[in-house]
């Protein structure tokens, strides 16, 4: 679904944008227009990691001056679900607006998750590495 919030066009991969979707993309926008902060809570599964991602990735694709989103995630699991997501976002802005659109991502995790090296991968403490 691709909308208007308060001037920018907002793309979105899903059909159906909950209220609390748009409610919460309306107070990201104010902020990043503010140039401030923001602290934003939404109850559990209303999409808030889609919902920032096209927000945010939105607003940079009309601001490309604005700067980079660093997202964080407490666990693998979760990292794996935001790339699901932004995979996901990326094919849609791709179909709607091209080549163009496309979005540098990339996620990080431990050695322990990530290292191919086996020798490296054995060791049992960053500090013997």
């Amino acid at each position: 679904m691709k909308f208007q919030l308060d001037g920018l066009t907002v793309y979105f991969p899903y059909e159906f944008l909950y209220p609390e979707q748009y409610r919460y993309m309306l107070e990201l926008k104010r902020s990043l227009d503010a140039k401030g902060h923001a602290c934003l809570e939404m109850p559990t599964g209303t999409g808030k990691t889609i919902t920032l991602l096209s927000l945010v990735t939105s607003y940079q694709l009309a601001h490309p001056d604005c700067g980079k989103l660093i997202y964080c995630t407490r666990t693998v699991p979760e990292m794996e679900k935001t790339l699901a997501e932004l995979r996901n976002l990326q094919a849609y802005r791709e179909k709607e607006v091209g080549p163009a659109s496309q979005i540098l991502a990339l996620g990080l995790s431990s050695r322990k998750n990530m290292c191919i090296h086996p020798t490296v991968a054995e060791e049992g403490s960053r500090e013997s590495v």
